[in-house]
């Protein structure tokens, strides 16, 4: 399979615009006052549209993909994912700089489950809930068969939230899957955050095995 270029969004899946939640709105004028240079909007998905794996994250990172406008570039959280997409076939560079580093994802599309920089990178349950509807929209044009790898309990719960499937018949566990409507799966991980990371909770090991398993459900189906 040949590296997809940059996609056009469908307006379902994401608004530039987007200002449905005051304190994330207010939030990211502010910040873009203190860092008129950074991307300081909602940050789109970036990947293949017609992705076999979708990723979803949590929310973007303050100088992160806030400041790059691209998912899990420019923070230490990308640093493992993107080395890893690429050892598995998911990406055509293992490191991810810029959205002008000419990086491409190979069936593959990141997410976040929140597109807009939270205080203290924590969204609340009804921001969470406000932007849930762009991941709904996004998982309903997944196709049959593909794989949805949540990265943290809040993508994992955000989700099933977005299908109508309830917490408890899904319950999130580093290196579970769960049977999805219409053929898909879903595969929690651990999220690659530097905290997760620099305390073991996460090591590159268990984050490739992982992401083995999807090359894996991927390449069988």
């Amino acid at each position: 399979m040949m590296p997809t270029a940059e996609i056009l969004i469908p307006h379902t899946w994401f608004d530039p615009g987007c200002r449905r939640c005051p304190r994330l709105a207010s939030f990211l004028d502010e910040v873009r006052g203190r860092h008129p240079n950074y991307h300081a909007a909602p940050v789109p998905p970036f990947g293949a549209r017609e992705a076999r794996l979708l990723v979803v994250g949590l929310a973007p990172g303050l100088h992160g993909a806030n400041a790059t406008g691209r998912p899990f570039t420019g923070d230490h959280a990308g640093i493992l994912l993107y080395e890893t997409l690429h050892h598995f076939g998911f990406g055509s560079a293992p490191v991810s700089r810029s959205r002008q580093d000419g990086l491409q994802l190979i069936g593959c599309r990141i997410t976040n489950a929140v597109k807009c920089l939270p205080p203290a990178n924590k969204p609340t349950g009804p921001e969470a809930r406000q932007c849930n509807g762009y991941l709904k929209a996004e998982l309903a044009d997944l196709g049959g068969g593909a794989l949805v790898l949540a990265l943290g309990r809040l993508a994992h719960n955000s989700v099933l939230l977005a299908l109508g499937l309830k917490q408890g018949a899904c319950p999130f566990a580093h290196g579970a899957g769960h049977d999805l409507p219409g053929g898909r799966r879903l595969l929690d991980s651990y999220h690659c955050s530097r905290y997760n990371t620099q305390t073991g909770r996460l090591t590159p090991a268990m984050f490739r095995a992982v992401v083995g398993q999807a090359r894996d459900w991927v390449d069988a189906t």
